[in-house]
């Protein structure tokens, strides 16, 4: 059972009064609903809407018979978790109404329908060589004009030597839940699978308009040896796009928890997360659809948060089922607040695995979109955050499962951490809160992959 950590949640993402589209059933084809966010308990979320988990108890007729005679709307119901999401009477206090259905012996739970955001502040440049993560050997991390120091020689996630063993393999699928695609850059339109899904818009198409998410798959799976811009950890994995947030960087968890779903359901071996909240609120329904993934043997990963401070965002801090990725520097040192002027820090905790580049990463950008201010080429720009960490976790595990996909969700996360670097080791030797087990090795996790036993779970020739 996952521990009962509370869920963090973003507080000041939307103003009161911003006009969004509402979720949409991708099962059942309800119309799309126009909301406005609210704010409860200090964060935002769908005025007007809760999220709704029946007791097993309750069967369909039943539950219908309860939704109308609250004269609630039975606006979707989350495929796979059976959570409903109802509206209620224009007017109704939100307060008051979760209070009286969570004193309703029938109900499991109930919960608003919050806003999460992304993990990373906006994304920034291009090719191999300024790629320190893959390859760090001190060399110049951009052009002179950017002012990006110079990293350690080896302080890289030694992706190189991981492609020498295995090159990746095409049949990998990776849910990108996020910003969306861009479905046509160059770097990218061999490696997407399908068009994928907008929650956000009610169509499928995750065509992405804010650029994040195109940038989270380009770490993830950009083309290798293709004489374009960057390289993926992965360039064989095939990228499955979920768009569950808008181009302000606004998403309900009802759109992340389909997105999750939707991932799952079709395919993905590895679902990215780049995401996460600050705000403490118990959330049910997230967990649910991370289970969801999980139980269909998902290697799911998400980003330990950009705050710098103790807490890791939710869902990184469902410790039982997801991968937390914290983020290191071109020098293999965790990324703090001082050290980015109070850009970002990357979060710590004990839920923290993993760690993985994070600073000044150079990835595919959308298309003549608003590069937001960082340095870049065209459609490549240079992006920081956990985000960043979390896409090269994901690459990874994708290489990882490329190689031996008979392998369980459990057995990869395994692989990885055992296999990290435990680069604080001078001060904090061993597993601590920051790094986790340490920066992420991609040879090291190759190599360990190879003696896994496939039938008992365990590593030959490895007391663990």
């Amino acid at each position: 059972m996952t521990k009962p950590f509370p869920v963090k949640l973003i507080a000041g993402l939307a103003a009161l009064g911003v006009l969004v589209a509402g979720s949409w059933s991708l099962f059942w084809g309800a119309s799309p609903v126009s909301m406005r966010f609210m704010f409860y308990q200090g964060a935002p979320c769908a005025a007007g809407e809760v999220l709704v988990k029946f007791k097993p108890t309750l069967d369909r007729a039943g539950i219908h018979r309860f939704i109308t005679a609250s004269r609630a709307q039975d606006l979707e119901t989350l495929p796979g978790i059976d959570v409903h999401r109802l509206g209620l009477i224009p007017g109704t206090d939100l307060a008051a109404s979760l209070d009286a259905l969570r004193r309703d012996p029938r109900v499991a739970f109930a919960e608003p329908d919050y806003c999460l955001h992304l993990a990373s502040t906006v994304p920034d440049d291009p090719y191999f060589s300024f790629q320190w993560a893959l390859r760090n050997t001190g060399q110049p991390l951009a052009p002179p004009s950017f002012a990006i120091p110079s990293g350690k020689p080896g302080a890289d996630i030694k992706a190189g030597e991981a492609w020498d063993l295995v090159p990746g393999g095409a049949t990998t699928i990776v849910g990108v839940v996020d910003t969306g695609v861009d479905l046509t850059h160059p770097d990218l339109v061999d490696h997407i699978l399908s068009q994928g899904i907008d929650f956000p818009n009610n169509d499928f198409n995750a065509q992405d308009d804010h650029g994040h998410g195109t940038h989270v798959a380009g770490i993830i799976a950009a083309g290798v040896n293709n004489g374009l811009g960057v390289a993926g950890v992965n360039a064989h994995a095939r990228i499955l796009p979920a768009k569950v947030f808008n181009r302000n960087a606004v998403g309900l968890t009802s759109w992340v928890a389909n997105g999750i779903v939707w991932a799952a359901a079709n395919g993905a071996r590895v679902i990215n997360m780049s995401l996460g909240g600050r705000d403490v609120v118990v959330n049910q329904t997230l967990e649910l659809a991370i289970k969801f993934a999980f139980d269909r043997n998902v290697v799911l990963v998400a980003a330990a948060g950009n705050d710098g401070t103790a807490g890791v965002w939710y869902p990184a801090a469902y410790d039982d089922y997801v991968l937390a990725a914290a983020a290191t520097d071109q020098n293999d040192h965790y990324v703090s607040r001082s050290m980015t002027n109070g850009a970002f820090g990357s979060n710590f905790g004990p839920e923290v695995d993993v760690a993985a580049p994070g600073l000044d990463i150079l990835s595919t950008w959308g298309i003549g979109l608003y590069q937001r201010g960082h340095p870049g080429f065209p459609g490549y720009v240079y992006d920081w955050g956990t985000s960043m960490s979390t896409a090269y976790v994901s690459g990874l595990a994708s290489l990882i499962i490329s190689y031996r996909p008979e392998l369980t969700n459990r057995q990869v996360m395994t692989v990885i951490r055992l296999s990290a670097d435990d680069v604080n080791a001078d001060f904090m030797p061993g597993r601590d809160d920051f790094l986790g087990y340490g920066r992420i090795n991609a040879l090291k996790a190759i190599q360990l992959a190879a003696v896994v036993d496939r039938f008992s779970g365990r590593f030959f020739g490895l007391n663990h």
